[in-house]
């Protein structure tokens, strides 16, 4: 079997001839290659000779379905020095401000800088937010998607990168961990609204993007925690909006993947119950404090798991 014949097989419950190989080198190689410290053997090599030369599979994450557009909003974006980025975002309603900060040492490892200033730092921003995610539209890239397919052929399977749940992007990248609950505590309406508009804006224009493409494999929702999304929260905002959306990937033989690189031990029952059917590179002790073995005691074999073995 190829390796993309194996993870097809695992998609579909059926057994590979081994567990396949398909380890993510992309931080690795980065790092290397911008150091100039890669093995002599691979110097100048791209991260797919090596992949090839290895004879893994590729983790293949950049499949991309659609392209997003802000429609009505001007957006700025200017360098406050060179290791700091303001973005702004103008509307008819008011203006919001983003900023991200970086480092040499993470630059030159090939990893993006930190989100430090978020959009919503109180009431008054929510309405301008609200506008953003009401004139955010997104169009299907399915000739991208499929050459990018190609590219990939038998050494794996595109992920389709498409986003996160409207609670936990408010969470990490709205509001921010440090703020968002405060606000959810002290003007619980207008989250809530913004949430509301969030799903519908992912039901009518997303979702069905998404659902028509050529894809099995749709990656929605990242980092999930048992710290940040704990079970209640997770029932209440999560569980909903994860079992309407996996209901319709599953009519059209699709897969529901997170990317599962935190803590899940207390919210391994509700990513189940949610209609995930695999969590990618999930993490497991020392990392988080949880093993393979408590996965499958929770899931048995129907959540598929990719990862699990720390580098």
């Amino acid at each position: 079997m190829t390796h993309r014949e194996r993870m097809l097989a695992i998609m579909s419950g059926a057994p590979p001839d081994r567990v396949p190989w398909v380890p993510r080198l992309g931080i690795w190689y980065a790092a290397r290659k911008n150091a100039g410290t890669l093995p002599e053997r691979y110097a100048g090599w791209s991260l797919r000779d090596i992949e090839i030369d290895l004879r893994m599979g590729s983790p293949a994450k950049d499949g991309r379905l659609f392209r997003t557009d802000i429609v009505g909003v001007e957006i700025e974006e200017r360098s406050i020095d060179e290791m700091e980025t303001l973005t702004s975002y103008t509307t008819p309603v008011g203006t919001v401000t983003t900023r991200h900060r970086g480092t040499a040492a993470l630059r030159a490892a090939g990893i993006g800088d930190l989100q430090v200033e978020f959009m919503l730092k109180g009431r008054a921003d929510y309405a301008v937010v609200r506008y953003i995610v009401e004139h955010t539209h997104h169009t299907a890239t399915y000739d991208e998607y499929e050459a990018y397919d190609r590219e990939i052929g038998d050494r794996g399977y595109p992920l389709a990168g498409c986003g996160d749940c409207p609670f936990h992007h408010w969470l990490r990248a709205l509001a921010g961990y440090s703020n968002a609950y405060y606000h959810l505590h002290d003007f619980p309406d207008e989250v809530e609204h913004l949430l509301d508009v969030m799903t519908e804006r992912d039901r009518s224009n997303l979702w069905p993007v998404i659902a028509e493409s050529p894809t099995q494999l749709v990656l929605h929702g990242a980092h999930l925690s048992s710290q940040m999304t704990p079970p209640p929260m997770f029932e209440r905002y999560i569980t909903p909006y994860y079992r309407e959306f996996s209901a319709i990937l599953r009519e059209r033989g699709k897969t529901l993947v997170m990317h599962a690189d935190n803590d899940t031990s207390r919210i391994l029952g509700h990513i189940e119950q949610a209609g995930y059917g695999m969590v990618e590179c999930f993490a497991t002790r020392p990392m988080a404090a949880m093993t393979l073995s408590d996965a499958r005691s929770a899931w048995g074999s129907r959540v598929a798991i990719w990862g699990g073995i720390p580098s």
